[in-house]
């Protein structure tokens, strides 16, 4: 990424109830201040999975001219961590991501140009949370494997699990029983899960490898909100119905989901039913990370739409 114009910085983030400074870290790559193109801001999944992965989005630079806006949200990667919020459901909100994008945007000064948003998973339900509030600037939304219902992602992944090997839904099952989600064969059949449904290359890109690494390492944020695990939500997410603001949605909106990913049609038909302006495209050679099982068509997907006029 060194041979295109990349800035990176850090901006102070008053994170209400954090109990210490705290900042974020972001990166651009192209000149925001000469393009005359608005910058897509990328909204990384998890929570807690960090940027690395999203960094295959510089197709869309390349490609279109499109610069690119990455960060790390709270809780993970560079910027700050705050492993003592463990558990804390009252400060891990969306209220508390939505003010560290806000604080970035307005510290990049996109409120007039203008932005494009992209999330991802987890990244995409902030992104529509985000979107159904109207902010100023937003010009286009994608929402990539974003679940629109939690309780019909928790539906979707019981589907899921069901085409798993016998072997690996009885060790998940009496791994689940005991509350063991560390143990080697928790570990093994989870893995099983991941392959099928969250990425299914194989070797998994070193970009992803540093996204589930981020996780490992600092599981504050992805425990808290999400659980111990990809397929049974039991975090603070597990009842969140973010279709039912999404007729606040201005901005015309792309969907995007993978024909073995674990967010199934059904999961994501909520916010196609209810965005006023919307395009749902499922990629058939993907399943969670489509930006990198089915590279060429996900960006050219992206990128046709951001540059629409």
């Amino acid at each position: 990424m060194s041979a295109y114009p990349t800035s990176e910085g850090e901006i102070a983030f008053d994170a209400p109830g954090a109990g210490k400074p705290c900042k974020t870290w972001y990166k651009v790559i192209g000149n925001l201040a000469e393009s005359a193109t608005p910058p897509l801001i990328a909204l990384h999944g998890g929570p807690g999975s960090g940027h690395d992965y999203l960094e295959a989005l510089i197709d869309i630079y390349e490609a279109h001219g499109i610069p690119l806006v990455f960060y790390d949200q709270i809780g993970c990667g560079r910027s700050t961590h705050l492993r003592d919020k463990a558990g804390d459901e009252s400060f891990w909100t969306f209220d508390l991501f939505i003010k560290q994008l806000d604080d970035l945007i307005d510290h990049l000064g996109l409120r007039q140009k203008g932005f494009h948003i992209l999330g991802q998973s987890w990244g995409g339900m902030l992104g529509s949370s985000y979107a159904s509030r109207r902010p100023q600037g937003l010009r286009r939304l994608v929402l990539s494997g974003a679940p629109a219902s939690m309780p019909l992602y928790k539906k979707a992944c019981k589907q899921r699990l069901a085409e798993l090997p016998e072997d690996v839904r009885t060790t998940l099952r009496e791994c689940d029983r005991k509350g063991d989600h560390d143990s080697p064969e928790f570990k093994g059949a989870a893995a099983v899960f991941m392959k099928n449904f969250v990425c299914r290359l194989d070797p998994i890109p070193e970009p992803i490898q540093r996204t589930f690494k981020n996780v490992r390492e600092d599981p504050t944020a992805y425990n808290t909100m999400q659980g111990h695990s990809e397929f049974d939500t039991v975090g603070s997410l597990k009842d969140w119905e973010g279709w039912k603001d999404a007729h606040n949605i201005q901005a015309p909106t792309l969907l995007l989901n993978g024909k073995y990913d674990e967010v199934m049609d059904f999961v994501v038909e909520p916010f196609f039913r209810t965005i006023n302006k919307v395009k749902w495209v499922t990629l058939e050679n993907s399943s969670h990370v489509s930006l990198w099982e089915d590279r060429e068509r996900f960006m050219q997907l992206v990128g046709d739409f951001l540059s629409y006029e």
